[in-house]
């Protein structure tokens, strides 16, 4: 494989029905572009001149200009385009398996569409013998659910080093409602507020002023650390699990100050300890955008 200093490029394919989508949807939730069925004439022209970032392009029998032939000759020419060579993921499952996944969706074969889905897997496992023999990664799908293939992607593709989590560290206020989208919720109302303050209360948690005001309160550390110790507990069982994101939201009463500063104080202990993380103070937003909004006099 490519080391991890250079973009990779994945061509991804393989017998309908063995999981390319679950694969190509591991992928780009492992940072890759991904482009599903892409035309194999337009290929040269989008590598064209390197890559950007790292790339996985989805193809198959559907694909435009497919053939075992044309997808090795554009092997061949992505080190020129491209000044490195590309992995070539092949995916395969039994043919009996494949039938039982077709019966169970009800889906028409693509090279079968009047005719039973035994008849086109057939058809397409014979296709696509030559590009077995090519393969970087060969994967076999049969015994794997879902999870367990996006798991080995994960496996095989996620950067050394990184932990393949997305996470978002968020702030609100309880009187808004809660986050529709967050994993885990933490009420931080219980703590000192400094909205009591005169000369607090026009600041933020990003504040350090206001954090320090916070920290005496004498369960604040106790808090953090505690909810800390929980996410570096729960984070990893999540991406084992195969989740892509994972939310964490701190409330308070206003969503400006002690709901803010936990959430910045989290967000870099996560990303201290590795993790990637992005946060966000929602009621902080709409009061740039709405100053005179009344929850936040």
């Amino acid at each position: 494989m490519p080391s991890d200093a250079l973009n990779r490029l994945v061509l991804l394919t393989g017998p309908s029905g063995a999981g390319r989508s679950t694969a190509l949807n591991a992928l780009e939730d492992l940072g890759f572009e991904t482009i599903d069925n892409l035309p194999l004439a337009l290929a040269p022209t989008l590598l064209d001149g390197g890559l950007a970032r790292d790339m996985a392009l989805g193809i198959d029998v559907r694909t435009r200009d497919f053939s075992p032939a044309a997808l090795t000759a554009l092997l061949a020419n992505i080190a020129n385009l491209t000044g490195q060579s590309a992995e070539l993921v092949v995916l395969e499952a039994e043919a009996g398996v494949l039938a039982n996944r077709y019966n169970e969706t009800r889906r028409r074969h693509p090279l079968s569409p009047d005719g039973t889905p035994e008849t086109g897997i057939a058809k397409e496992l014979e296709l696509l013998v030559p590009l077995r023999d090519q393969a970087t990664v060969l994967i076999d799908t049969s015994a794997l659910s879902p999870h367990d293939l996006r798991a080995e992607m994960q496996r095989i593709f996620g950067r050394s080093g990184s932990h393949d989590l997305a996470i978002s560290v968020q702030s609100f206020s309880y009187k808004r409602g809660l986050p529709l989208a967050a994993d885990v919720v933490f009420d931080c109302r219980f703590l000192k507020n400094p909205h009591w303050q005169p000369d607090l209360r026009p600041l933020t948690g990003q504040d350090s002023r206001v954090a320090e005001h916070i920290a005496t309160d004498p369960r604040f550390a106790v808090f953090r650390d505690k909810v800390f110790d929980l996410l570096i507990f729960q984070l990893p069982a999540a991406r084992d699990e195969g989740k892509a994101h994972f939310t964490v939201a701190f409330g308070c009463s206003g969503g400006k100050h002690r709901s803010v500063a936990l959430a910045e104080s989290i967000a870099r202990g996560l990303a201290t300890a590795g993790w990637r993380v992005s946060i966000r103070h929602r009621e902080l937003e709409r009061r740039a955008l709405a100053p005179l909004d009344p929850v936040h006099r």
